[in-house]
């Protein structure tokens, strides 16, 4: 009786792991594609309140329109703008990027762009160092030379 019910869920087992479709991933080819430039924007090293806009540019190399459904960053000091409408085939656009620098110190932030491409989500990075102010250095400094 064991044998019997072993063999009748060895039989179930294999007969729905058969039974599953086997699907793979299909690519359009004439779906839109993103080309950037640059996938990090480096901001180096800049000074406190600085301008903070940066621009990622990049190009539909796909063979139909790129549409990008929303911009996402990863804090609230980076405020990115996407392009309005459609970007064609062949046609650039551009990511505007604004960081807060109102804030010293280093900093690392990523930018989600969702849309229509063959890569639906793509991520960009920007980073950089915000100096203090100088007061605040020429302060730091005397307090350690007076001690």
């Amino acid at each position: 009786m064991k044998k019997i019910a072993l063999l009748l869920f060895i039989g179930l087992v294999s007969l729905s792991i058969n039974a599953q479709e086997k699907t793979t991933a299909t690519v359009d080819p004439n779906a839109p594609a993103f080309e950037f430039e640059a996938d990090v924007i480096d901001y180096g090293t800049i000074e406190l309140n600085a301008d903070g806009l940066r621009v990622f540019k990049f190009k539909n190399v796909g063979k139909s329109p790129l549409v990008i459904d929303r911009i996402q960053s990863s804090c609230g000091c980076t405020v990115p703008k996407k392009p309005e409408g459609p970007i064609m085939p062949g046609a650039s656009g551009e990511i505007e990027v604004k960081y807060n620098t109102h804030t010293a110190g280093g900093f690392s932030k990523t930018i989600t762009v969702y849309s229509n491409a063959t890569e639906a989500t793509k991520m960009l990075r920007i980073k950089g160092i915000v100096l203090k102010a100088e007061s605040e250095v020429v302060k730091q400094k005397s307090s350690v030379s007076s001690k």
